[in-house]
């Protein structure tokens, strides 16, 4: 076990206890929401959405292995793509579906607002222990189980080995060297960028300011404590501003056909991401096999350090009548091997379990030729022991990352900086917090 998740749980732990006095609008979680499998002789009928690579497959080896349940897969858009507005929108109007991808930052959020069930009476100790304690503690709020633990995502840096010989460029292990490596593969072609900052995408921000020691949210008694502008993340700021200023680094969209057609021209040679982007890269660029290369995150001190990008759960919805069939697949999808095979052998996708016990599974699974047969996951394992403490999520995610995302997004035409942004992020925050009635300090 992680002596860095062991540190964050406990911080974890006292979140729970602020959270407590918002899960009672939560869905209660009792025996009468439960749909047994296969009651009256008959399939139970479950719908899931989600947005994760390789869903369809697993779904259909579910479907193909299990007589009692059927599941009926909808992909959305990945979250902060609108998925979660989806989700919302859906509980809202009464027709969500039974069970939906949450990822961990934003499970404090849904259950904050009523929008998933308490699942603590079908989720085993048995079943628990097969988890990182750790990943139980963020999907356990006020005393409750809200989730199934899916992934753990910590940050690694994807770069292109042969454009990185070919310009004399050192992997970099701090943020200085990083810098440097991005001076020199901008000389060496002045077409090149060392990577890319999202400007949609405030989570790989959050995830680099955990990395740094940051710690944005932090709950004392009955009191949240936010502060996203603490010395850790003005000194983020300022470094990734320097970045842009200087024109080291671009500024596209995650995931977006100006990103994708970079790294497919070769004029981005890195990527600064998590676990998940393993498959991510080789769905993208199945025809630049071979030219990959994974490394541990940059780091301040060039100690290692990491934080945590996205991580993926699975919740039952407030009015799902099929609590019971609903979590025994997302059981099968995150704690057997059959689960785990079928998502990777779908070809575009990774997987780093949360459930320890199935990280040689993934590991063999997983076809590394794409990384020139790196052994990725002992890069992934590292990482995940220097995951950085002391980190918590607040229940307002939706709207922190709103407001910093419209912020980031007016950075390129100077109508703004990532330190105005990430300072308007924490005034929305604390100002959201207080409209909710919560106690703040911020």
């Amino acid at each position: 076990m992680s002596r860095s998740w062991n540190r964050t749980s406990r911080v974890i732990a006292g979140a729970a206890t602020v959270l407590a006095v918002l899960t009672a609008c939560g869905g209660s979680g009792e025996d009468e929401k439960a749909a047994a499998p296969g009651r009256d002789g008959k399939p139970v009928s479950i719908t899931f959405w989600g947005w994760a690579k390789g869903s369809k497959e697993v779904v259909d080896a579910f479907n193909a292995s299990h007589e009692n349940i059927r599941v009926k897969y909808e992909e959305i858009p990945s979250g902060n793509a609108g998925g979660y507005a989806k989700i919302s929108n859906a509980v809202k109007a009464g027709n969500a579906p039974d069970l939906v991808s949450v990822e961990y930052p934003m499970l404090p959020e849904f259950v904050s607002q009523g929008s998933v069930q308490d699942i603590s009476g079908h989720l085993s100790d048995d079943v628990k222990r097969k988890f990182l304690p750790q990943a139980v503690e963020l999907t356990t709020l006020g005393g409750k189980n809200w989730a199934v633990p899916f992934d753990a995502s910590p940050q690694a840096f994807y770069y292109r080995k042969d454009l990185f010989q070919k310009y004399g460029v050192e992997v970099p292990k701090t943020w200085g060297e990083f810098r440097e490596a991005a001076e020199k593969v901008k000389k060496a072609d002045r077409k090149a960028r060392i990577g890319t900052f999202f400007p949609d995408d405030p989570t790989t921000f959050q995830a680099m300011a955990w990395q740094a020691g940051a710690q944005w949210f932090k709950a004392e008694g009955d009191t949240w404590k936010v502060d996203t502008t603490d010395a850790a993340t003005k000194r983020l700021s300022a470094y990734w501003q320097g970045l842009l200023d200087d024109d080291l680094v671009r500024n596209n969209a995650s995931f977006s056909p100006e990103w994708t057609n970079s790294l497919k021209s070769g004029s981005t040679i890195g990527y600064l991401g998590a676990s998940w982007g393993a498959g991510v890269l080789a769905g993208t660029l199945p025809e630049q096999s071979g030219k990959w290369a994974v490394a541990p995150m940059p780091s301040w001190d060039g100690r290692p350090a990491s934080g945590m990008l996205g991580g993926s759960t699975f919740a039952v919805t407030k009015d799902s009548e099929k609590t019971e069939a609903a979590v025994e697949f997302a059981r099968w999808m995150t704690t057997t091997e059959e689960g785990i095979e079928a998502r990777i052998a779908s070809g575009t996708s990774s997987a780093f379990p949360a459930a320890v016990g199935l990280r040689p599974a993934a590991k063999a699974a997983f076809d590394a030729k794409f990384y020139g047969g790196q052994d990725i996951y002992q890069v992934f394992e590292d990482a995940g022991d220097s995951i950085t403490p002391d980190w918590a999520w607040g229940p307002s995610a939706g709207t922190t990352n709103t407001v910093i995302k419209d912020g980031f997004g007016k950075v390129a035409g100077g109508g703004a900086t990532i330190a105005d942004a990430v300072e308007a992020g924490h005034d929305a925050t604390v100002s959201e917090l207080k409209k909710r009635g919560l106690k703040v300090e911020g």
